[in-house]
């Protein structure tokens, strides 16, 4: 139900509140970067990119040199918030010599789409960039779109379905979907394998590495927290995969993260230091377990990086290692 005083619309109202003055979403505490910068990028540079920037202009490119007789590229940028990440894409292809793009950045909060706007103007961007309110879902995307991108928005969504479904029904035949985002367990919880290990390094960490700076609280015990039960955070994270793998073929899958996730985050991330040896070499631990139990199948990824066509487009898979979209499925009614 939906409506003014359903409790749909009421979490709606919060989360629109709790954005409004929210000038970095992206922001990461420095042990992410160095965690990032050590163990991710090395792999991403296996498929020809460095940064997310790059990851997404490599497909636009790509789709570009392709369909030569599309005379401007509309990209649409789905739960676009700040615009920060659709402000670095257009001026990296404007840097490439690309000139024939409009991203149509797409989000429900005004007040985040005014500062992409405003930073669209100080970067002289506009000529690239329009700015669309509203529910993409229930206004619907009304003209072609060569390019659709969801960059860390999916995991806030409800609807997935008549999201997707949408999707499918304005990308281009050979068009990309792309995205980078969350599917680990709804609200962000530990699966109960994952969880198990997480208590256990938990009681081996000093308790100076259990401060949440987020909830400004102490967890001498680690606390799953659904963090979906407050807002929209992760509210169906565990549903993404599985839809995205009944309704497109795969040009690049990659996925990865789950118990570094703790480490790293907003929460406990600012406790360990980039700068410190020690700290460093925790975190190089943590994701070589991660990796070795991600590639054995005893645990599933949390993260995922990937780009998509339609089903039957000519996608031709690529993956790191094992890790292909079948093998990351995780059944949620598995104890």
């Amino acid at each position: 139900m939906t409506g003014p005083d359903s409790a749909y619309d009421r979490k709606l109202q919060e989360e629109l509140a709790n954005y409004r003055d929210v000038e970095m979403v992206h922001d990461l505490p420095p042990i992410a970067e160095y965690w990032a910068a050590t163990h991710l990028v090395p792999i991403a540079r296996q498929f020809g990119f460095s940064t997310i920037t790059q990851f997404y202009c490599q497909y636009i490119l790509k789709f570009r040199s392709a369909q030569l007789s599309v005379n401007e590229l509309h990209i649409i940028s789905i739960g676009a918030g700040n615009c920060d990440q659709e402000a670095e894409i257009a001026g990296q292809l404007v840097a490439e010599g690309v000139s024939g793009f409009v991203i149509e950045c797409v989000d429900i909060n005004p007040d985040m789409l005014e500062r992409g706007r405003q930073a669209a103007t100080e970067k002289n961007l506009l000529t690239h960039m329009v700015f669309n309110c509203g529910n993409v879902v229930a206004t619907g995307m009304d003209r072609t779109a060569h390019i659709i991108i969801a960059n860390q928005s999916l995991h806030h969504m409800v609807e997935l379905e008549l999201m997707f479904s949408k999707i499918c029904d304005c990308l281009h035949p050979q068009g990309y979907f792309l995205t980078h985002d969350m599917i680990g367990r709804n609200g962000h919880q530990r699966w109960p394998e994952a969880l198990r290990i997480i208590e256990q390094l938990w009681s081996e960490l000093p308790s100076r590495y259990k401060y949440n700076h987020q909830l400004q609280t102490r967890d001498e015990m680690f606390v799953n927290r659904d963090c979906s039960q407050e807002g929209f955070e992760g509210i169906r994270a565990q549903d993404i995969l599985p839809l995205l793998t009944d309704r497109f073929d795969f040009e690049l899958f990659l996925a990865y993260g789950n118990l570094i996730d703790v480490f790293v985050d907003r929460g406990y991330g600012p406790n360990f230091a980039a700068d410190s040896i020690d700290d460093r070499q925790y975190i190089d631990r943590i994701h070589a377990l991660d990796q070795q139990l991600l590639e054995s199948g005893e645990i599933k990824p949390t993260r995922l990086l990937a780009a998509m066509m339609h089903k039957g487009a000519g996608a031709e898979q690529q993956c790191y290692r094992n890790l292909t979209p079948q093998f990351c499925l995780r059944d949620p009614d598995k104890s």
